[in-house]
């Protein structure tokens, strides 16, 4: 396409605490790592690269900052250039008094009656996804199955075709691994988007069906239709909220039990109702926590003992809270059976995800058939597992070896 090497060649990263950059390659990789460091100085570092720009990495400044929507603006919910176009993608970009309208509209459709019964059609799924594997001996946990399943779940509830996968993929890379720093990206991708999805809510015009793209078209906000921008907005969000950030999860689960056999071995034989598999889950959105969002400073203030001003972004890093040691008892070691676990995964204040029932009966699921299928299996350590930095980290290819 044209776009690597112009939009994301930058200098590395020497400093974390005064010169961070979510899309250096050692994000994907050490992130953790880099957290715990930062943590050890300041509980909030800076850049300059996406103009002035901070980071915390407590639990005390995220939760902060997530629950202020007086100085923090949800505007923008990732950190780019400063004169990058941001268009709405409600709820997930509005403040109050307007966000509640936008959620109300939504939220029905992911409660847990809902979600629930999707659960044998999504169990069949992923068996369908294990057996086209076969007796292979090897596979990529992520390319051929962990990446899949996301994609089917939110393409059935909007609307659209799973065989349109690999155009949301495509939409999702440029998106978080490109336009940060290109704003030429950006704009493409939106456009191509928003074309995508103009076409899809003029089809649902005359012809409703029983899907989220027929709910939006035809959508009313205190009894007045909702503007055609604001529409597409919901679809954008979506699709880029609720692909990457759940088979990001998944993926990082099923690398953590390939390179963790004791872990594995836990699970082994152990009945699909027992609750071992949703502290495991739970567990996996604590450490692996995959994303963090922005905020556009709007009000002058202080956070952690740090000034930020009006104009300044944050990126508020749940994924870090999650492993702050004063937020969460033995917070450096992954305990498959950890009994309180107060993660923020899904994120703090009005803005919590609305879609994490989706994305926990997605998790679940797709843990239970894959363990069952392979009971043994590890990640194959003389092949790379690939990780992306930005906005969601998670693995990209899990070569493993399966019996």
């Amino acid at each position: 396409m044209g776009y690597e090497e112009s939009s994301t060649s930058a200098d590395p990263v020497e400093d974390w605490v005064v010169d961070w950059d979510w899309l250096d390659p050692s994000w994907g990789t050490d992130a953790i790592d880099i957290w715990n460091a930062v943590r050890e100085v300041t509980p909030m570092a800076m850049t300059e690269r996406y103009g002035r720009a901070f980071m915390p990495v407590t639990m005390e400044a995220v939760s902060a900052i997530a629950k202020d929507t007086e100085n923090f603006s949800s505007q923008w919910v990732s950190v780019a250039q400063p004169d990058a176009v941001r268009r709405p993608a409600p709820p997930i970009t509005s403040d109050p008094p307007h966000h509640q309208g936008h959620r109300r509209l939504l939220l029905p459709s992911f409660s847990p009656r809902q979600i629930e019964p999707m659960e044998d059609e999504l169990r069949e799924y992923c068996r369908e996804l294990i057996e086209a594997i076969g007796g292979d001996e090897t596979a990529d946990a992520a390319a051929q199955y962990s990446q899949h399943i996301p994609v089917h779940g939110i393409a059935q509830m909007i609307g659209v075709p799973d065989s349109d996968a690999e155009v949301f993929r495509d939409w999702i890379h440029r998106n978080f691994q490109l336009a940060p720093r290109d704003n030429r990206v950006r704009e493409e991708v939106t456009a191509d988007m928003r074309a995508y999805f103009g076409d899809l809510l003029d089809a649902r015009r005359d012809d409703p069906r029983d899907d989220l793209a027929s709910l939006i078209e035809h959508a009313e906000i205190d009894g007045e239709p909702v503007d055609r921008e604001l529409k597409l907005g919901y679809l954008l969000l979506l699709i880029l909220a609720g692909i990457d950030t759940t088979w990001s999860a998944i993926g990082s689960g099923l690398w953590h039990l390939g390179t963790h056999p004791d872990d594995l071995a836990r699970l082994r034989d152990v009945p699909f109702d027992d609750p071992l598999w949703l502290t495991m889950s739970e567990e996996v959105l604590r450490y692996y926590a995959p994303v963090t969002m922005g905020r556009r400073v709007v009000g002058d203030t202080v956070v952690a003992g740090c000034p930020v001003h009006a104009g300044d972004q944050v990126l508020v890093t749940f994924p870090a809270a999650n492993h702050d040691p004063d937020a969460f008892e033995r917070s450096d070691e992954f305990v498959i059976d950890r009994e309180v676990n107060r993660h923020v995964a899904f994120g703090l204040g009005i803005h919590r995800c609305l879609g994490s029932n989706l994305a926990r009966l997605e998790m679940e699921v797709a843990f239970q058939e894959w363990c069952a299928a392979f009971p043994e299996y590890r990640v194959d350590g003389s092949r790379e597992t690939t990780w992306t930095s930005g906005q969601i980290r998670g693995p990209r290819t899990i070569p493993v070896v399966l019996r």
